[in-house]
């Protein structure tokens, strides 16, 4: 398990359109197109966490987690800037790192260094410090409407996964694709703005809850912690 954590563990946290994930397939559901287009939909979102204007001007995260992974508690604290991320970890005494500078990163575990593959370079290039800002309405055709457990969900579908929306919050519920799914459970709110406080991922046979414990905006965070 430990030599598959941090990659995992990366992919998971960031619920957006370069990082979400799911190995559990979905209950099929009847699909109906919505009479909303992606552009509104991601509007709606954009709102309801806050206002786009506001998530703008946020220029750093600094964001302590905890996460709960076959039974280990893990302590996670993350920075963001821009499209650069460190996040560090610890677990019963062990240091783990995940690190990209906006060109190019990696994992650190046990001493022990691998870099990020190649072919994920380019999405991280275009991750942005709220990852809601990174939705881009071009590459989703078109909104289907998906009722589950009596609510109903509009729906993003692109080569990256599908992207289900509360039809009634606008917020983001759930994201899967190939590799895993990752549901918000619940949100909270930061100065104004929502932000996720419950994660519950699965892929690559693990499932890990997030649990977002404070979250810092515009403070903490400089650019000498991503040499």
């Amino acid at each position: 398990m430990k030599k598959i954590i941090i990659p995992f563990l990366c992919a998971a946290l960031y619920i957006s359109p370069v990082a979400a994930q799911t190995t559990t397939a979905p209950a099929k559901t009847e699909a109906v197109k919505s009479k909303l287009t992606p552009k509104e939909v991601i509007d709606n979102y954009l709102k309801a966490l806050g206002g786009k204007d506001k998530l703008e001007s946020i220029k750093t995260t600094l964001i302590e987690n905890t996460l709960t992974v076959q039974g280990m508690d893990i302590m996670m604290t993350t920075k963001k800037m821009g499209n650069k991320f460190k996040s560090e970890q610890s677990v019963m005494g062990q240091k783990m790192v995940q690190f990209f500078d906006g060109e190019k990163g990696y994992f650190e575990q046990a001493g022990q260094k691998t870099d990020i593959p190649a072919d994920k370079i380019g999405d991280l290039k275009k991750s942005r410090v709220i990852d809601a800002l990174a939705y881009d309405p071009a590459t989703f055709s078109a909104v289907t409407v998906e009722k589950i457990e009596g609510k109903d969900y509009n729906v993003l579908t692109s080569d990256k996964g599908k992207f289900y929306f509360d039809a009634s919050t606008g917020l983001l519920h759930k994201s899967s694709a190939e590799e895993g799914t990752a549901v918000v459970k619940s949100y909270m709110t930061v100065d104004g703005l929502k932000f996720p406080q419950e994660i519950e991922a699965e892929g690559n046979g693990q499932k890990v809850i997030i649990k977002t414990t404070k979250i810092t905006l515009n403070s903490g965070v400089s650019d000498a912690d991503f040499i």
